[in-house]
């Protein structure tokens, strides 16, 4: 980590993006009653947590099955040896239903988060990648974890798990 984001990330920087993670619609004067600054402040601050490529963007969350797209798999792939991964991820970049590609070390290559508005679609989908590779695809029943926010504790475990290994 830079020194010039090490400043950016102090506890005031810390509060903003795990507000921002939680609501990215706060107004900048709901931003800084929380955090304790000024609306221009924090203008300020975010402008920087942005050109320091901390804050890559705002999203909205969206209940898949409400849009029609009640099915979501996790797709894990390997790739034949005659397959050349910028090729296959190319392709994959194509399709719609993938809404996240990891690439990934070990006996995988990729890992594929994906959704469908039906099974049967879900089926075609898979039969266009197994050309590329292996497939595992598993069924997303529920998500009893969502996306969570990211904190400063994350870094604090691993400091003390550090510590601890002395």
């Amino acid at each position: 980590m830079t020194d010039d984001i090490e400043r950016l990330l102090d506890e005031t920087g810390w509060q903003l993006l795990s507000a921002l993670q939680q609501h990215a619609r706060l107004s900048y004067n709901e931003l800084g009653q929380r955090v304790g600054l000024s609306a221009p402040a924090v203008s300020e601050r975010v402008k920087k947590l942005e050109e320091a490529g901390v804050i890559t963007g705002y999203h909205a969350a969206i209940n898949l099955a409400k849009v029609g797209l009640p099915v979501k798999a996790i797709i894990r792939m390997g790739l034949h040896s005659s397959q050349d991964s910028a090729h296959a991820i190319a392709r994959i970049r194509e399709l719609s239903e993938v809404l996240e590609c990891t690439r990934v070390m070990g006996s995988d290559s990729l890992i594929l988060n994906v959704v469908a508005p039906s099974v049967e679609h879900l089926e075609r989908l898979i039969d266009q990648l197994l050309v590329y590779g292996p497939l595992t695809t598993s069924m997303v029943l529920s998500t009893p974890i969502p996306r969570r926010v990211v904190t400063r504790e994350v870094l604090a475990l691993e400091s003390k798990r550090e510590d601890t290994d002395l």
